[in-house]
């Protein structure tokens, strides 16, 4: 099926759940999406350009390199890297969405056609006449976009998390996230000139508000010991990927939905992943970590038979 904007293929629509093997693609297109990008900051670092933020980077014009990357091999693997990153995001002027030509409020100017369904921080979120969800992602000033977490060392806890701005590569991790953990599905349609990023997600049925959420929560999302963290965020979790640890958060119920089979997936979350430095000197934690990971329903004291106590 086409996207009825940019008549790529996709295969969401509406309220319609893709199959099992369609998932299995959208989660492959955001790990290729992500090798790509880690493949083109690495390329660029090695010829000193700065990769820090990332947005330079994400608009990177195809052409950019056109008269450098016959010079050396470095400048020739840059070349090479963000053409196979702009094949996997490519960029898409937001006028093919019925926005004005060069908005700077998609909210305030609006579009024919989509409707406004919800804004928040980091994105406006729109349905389409079929009922598809397209989410704007804002940029920030200073080249940020979405959110994040920092960590550091806490007082009287061993991992303090505070939410903070984004990059490039933190939203299109996020947007893998969402799929990994069973969300509602999610894919990456592009990203605009001025560097919105464009995300196409399955539309759900809002839970209501206020209710305790923690029994609807994914159960590959692990509670975190309390005197392990402290977290300003709701619902502090871990998740395993790839034997990675993720930090996620901010699964309340306006970042739930219910599918059409009444099945509760986020819609939206917030993550990092795990700060292995902060806890690295903690015993405790690095032996919970590894217990975990195996078993979500790992204990935070190893067991210890009654002939050793």
């Amino acid at each position: 099926m086409q996207d009825p904007f940019t008549s790529r293929p996709t295969c969401i629509r509406g309220r319609t759940l893709p199959d099992a093997a369609q998932c299995a693609a959208l989660q492959d297109d955001h790990e290729r999406r992500l090798a790509a990008l880690a493949r083109f900051s690495a390329a660029a670092a090695r010829v000193g350009i700065g990769t820090d933020p990332d947005d330079d980077l994400v608009l990177w014009a195809e052409d950019e390199l056109s008269l450098l990357q016959s010079a050396d091999e470095l400048w020739a693997e840059l070349a090479s890297a963000a053409t196979a990153f702009r094949v996997v995001t490519p960029i898409i002027p937001l006028d093919v969405f019925g926005f004005p030509p060069d908005t700077e409020d998609l909210v305030g100017e609006g579009s024919p056609r989509l409707h406004l369904i919800g804004s928040g921080v980091e994105a406006s979120a729109f349905m389409a006449e079929d009922g598809s969800v397209y989410k704007f992602y804002m940029p920030h000033e200073g080249g940020r976009i979405g959110g994040s977490f920092s960590f550091a060392r806490g007082i009287d806890v061993v991992v303090e998390a505070e939410a903070s701005a984004g990059t490039y590569r933190d939203l299109l991790e996020k947007l893998l996230l969402i799929n990994a953990v069973e969300g509602m599905p999610t894919e990456v349609i592009g990203v605009s000139p001025e560097g919105v990023v464009i995300a196409k997600q399955t539309l759900g049925e809002r839970i209501s508000e206020g209710i305790d959420v923690t029994p609807l929560l994914p159960a590959q999302l692990i509670e975190i010991p309390a005197r392990f963290l402290r977290a300003h965020r709701d619902h502090p979790r871990l998740f395993f990927m790839g034997g990675r640890a993720w930090f996620v958060a901010d699964t309340h119920e306006k970042n739930l939905a219910r599918d059409r089979e009444g099945r509760v997936r986020p819609i939206d979350l917030l993550a990092a992943p795990w700060p292995h430095r902060v806890s690295a000197h903690e015993p405790l934690v690095v032996d919970w970590l590894a217990r975990a990971e195996l078993d979500p329903r790992a204990p935070l004291l190893r067991p210890v038979a009654d002939e050793d106590l």
